[in-house]
């Protein structure tokens, strides 16, 4: 059964950040990436965050465009190292040829970028919101 494209990107896109050669000194080797954070993690991180996907046109109207969000989470007492964060993860994947199982990558850009204080003021939050576009090989 092939793999399903979304999927498929998520798994390339952790790779290509676990591969990248500037994360390791921003959020430790190997780079902490999650889907799920550990209940009691180290700092900074980038955590997976919403997913959406919905049919796009395409060549054979087989397409899937897809929106995810990675989040930077920061202890570091301001925004600088979410920033720092922000950059590099940005630099790795924005317009990025990633290889899929069973897919295509079309094209993957940054659409959106926000940087905010955690509620209780102790986290900074570097948000980066991407745009994919996948279609079956």
């Amino acid at each position: 059964m092939p793999l399903s494209p979304d999927l498929a990107l998520q798994g390339a896109v952790l790779a290509r950040l676990a591969a990248d050669p500037v994360l390791p000194a921003l959020i430790g080797a190997p780079p902490r990436v999650y889907d799920q954070p550990p209940d009691d993690p180290l700092y900074p991180f980038v955590q997976l965050g919403a997913v959406e996907t919905r049919p796009w046109g395409g060549l054979d109207a087989e397409g899937i465009e897809h929106v995810f969000t990675l989040t930077c989470v920061s202890r570091f007492g301001g925004a600088e190292e979410a920033k720092a964060v922000m950059a590099a993860v940005r630099c790795a994947l924005d317009d990025a040829a990633l290889t899929l199982t069973d897919n295509r990558l079309v094209n993957l850009r940054v659409v959106y970028g926000d940087v905010f204080r955690a509620a209780d003021w102790r986290a900074t939050f570097g948000l980066l919101r991407f745009r994919a576009v996948t279609e079956p090989q």
